[in-house]
């Protein structure tokens, strides 16, 4: 019996530099498939997956709206609401993230996701048992620290079963969790906390997520690492710091993280004070509010699909749609966003919602792919940790906390009106700041894509 194919070892010294598409030559796939050779099981997985980041940002968005009634309850300020919703959750998340990442591309992905399903599913249930600031701040610690394992392994397992001119609808795809469970989040939240009480919230969008962890760890296997590129892959993951510095090294993902991190600043930013720019500004209750940002969460979805799919279609023509699509998004969004903020009317500012929720969607699936393109197999969980880390620590973590700061501080002038000039000068200043740096990341993508497949 012959022995099965393989990949062109490093013993005769002739392997490529760690880092290159051809770190491990495509001689023909050798690997247990599993399941994974019938077409609808690789777009079974992609649900279940997308399904398991639903929860992730129910779990996460969940504070949002109940944001004025946990204030109201413990006498909070907007800069701590900030630091509960943003920097403090944002800093477990993304240095928890890097471990998890290693872990995810050397060991079992699916093994990973399902444990940390169960750790953010139960720390939010937790959350409803909190009496004081401290308390909740520790238990969305512990969201955090859980949700860290869920992005860069799922991220790794979409990228070993979809071919690259299939992978940004794919991560798309699993990126509409982002809406849905924003969607779900808000309009469970939202109804809620007005009729019941907040903290049984946090009980009701928890505990599901612990029960949908079992659908995930025995309906879903791990897939084969290369499986997409028909790869036997026999080398070992790099050092992390190897994979770190491929990236750094890269100009286009320099740029792109940056820009990332700014479109993701004004996202959280715009977002997690969105409820409370409704219920201050306008007069609005809490439930109507969870509804109406919940119904511009299917605006929001389309648009990251259309981010993943536009993409793909687009960059076999010209890698420069890498970024040309989440920076044009980025400029269209800048007027809606002003209109929002500036009209006395609530029904037209809530509908230009679902404008902005449909357009600023589409950065993402793009931003993943272009990095999991610029490096190899078995550096694609940990540049999407390197990725998520710079993107949550500007976005995630800085955008709430500078809102409320900056609503705090105009307070003495403008009253309950402090938040929706803090959400006017943060959009205007940063949005053309992000701009900058996709426009930056795409004079090199060419000259950096041309690197990874010599």
């Amino acid at each position: 019996m012959t022995e099965p194919e393989k990949t062109v070892g490093s013993a005769e010294g002739n392997s490529p530099p760690r880092g290159s598409q051809d770190s491990t030559a495509s001689v023909g796939f050798a690997g247990d498939v599993g399941h994974y050779d019938k077409d609808w099981y690789r777009w079974y997985v992609l649900a279940i997956l997308t399904g398991l980041y639903t929860f992730n940002f129910i779990d996460r968005q969940i504070l949002v709206i109940l944001q004025e009634p946990i204030k109201a309850d413990m006498n909070l300020t907007d800069t701590q609401l900030g630091l509960l919703s943003g920097f403090a959750f944002a800093a477990i998340y993304v240095f928890a993230g890097i471990p998890i990442a290693r872990m995810a591309d050397r060991g079992n992905r699916r093994n990973i996701v399902t444990v940390a399903l169960v750790v953010w599913s139960g720390m939010t249930a937790i959350s409803g048992l909190t009496q004081n600031y401290w308390q909740l701040l520790l238990a969305r610690i512990g969201v955090a620290t859980g949700e860290a394992g869920g992005s860069p392994p799922s991220h790794s397992m979409i990228s070993d079963i979809f071919k690259k001119e299939e992978r940004a609808t794919a991560l798309s795809i699993y990126s509409t969790g982002i809406n849905f469970g924003g969607l779900i989040g808000l309009l469970a939240g939202g109804w809620i906390a007005q009729y019941f009480d907040w903290r049984l919230a946090f009980f009701v969008v928890g505990i599901p997520g612990i029960a949908y962890a079992f659908l995930v760890r025995f309906t879903v296997q791990e897939p084969p690492r290369g499986y997409a590129e028909k790869i036997a892959t026999v080398e070992e993951s790099p050092p992390m710091m190897e994979v770190v510095k491929v990236l750094i090294s890269r100009a286009t993902f320099r740029h792109m993280a940056i820009a990332a991190g700014l479109h993701a600043f004004i996202g959280y930013g715009a977002a997690n004070f969105a409820p409370s720019f409704y219920v201050r500004v306008h007069g609005m209750e809490i439930g109507p509010v969870g509804t109406w940002l919940a119904a511009a969460g299917i605006t929001g979805a389309i648009g990251t699909f259309l981010g993943g799919y536009v993409t793909d279609k687009l960059m076999l023509k010209d890698s420069r749609w890498y970024l040309w699509v989440p920076g044009l998004s980025t400029i269209l969004t800048l007027p809606i966003h002003m209109i929002i903020y500036n009209t006395g009317n609530v029904s037209l500012a809530l509908a230009m919602q679902f404008v902005t929720a449909l357009t600023f969607s589409m950065y993402l699936a793009p931003n993943l792919a272009l990095a999991h393109s610029l490096v190899g197999l078995r550096m694609r969980a940990m540049s999407s940790a390197v990725l998520f880390f710079i993107l949550n620590i500007i976005g995630l973590g800085l955008g709430p906390l500078v809102v409320g700061w900056i609503s705090d501080l105009l307070v003495p002038e403008f009253g309950n009106e402090s938040i929706k000039y803090s959400l006017m000068s943060v959009v205007l200043v940063f949005n053309l700041w992000c701009v900058f740096h996709y426009w930056m990341a795409s004079k090199t993508v060419k000259a950096d894509l041309a690197l990874v497949t010599k």
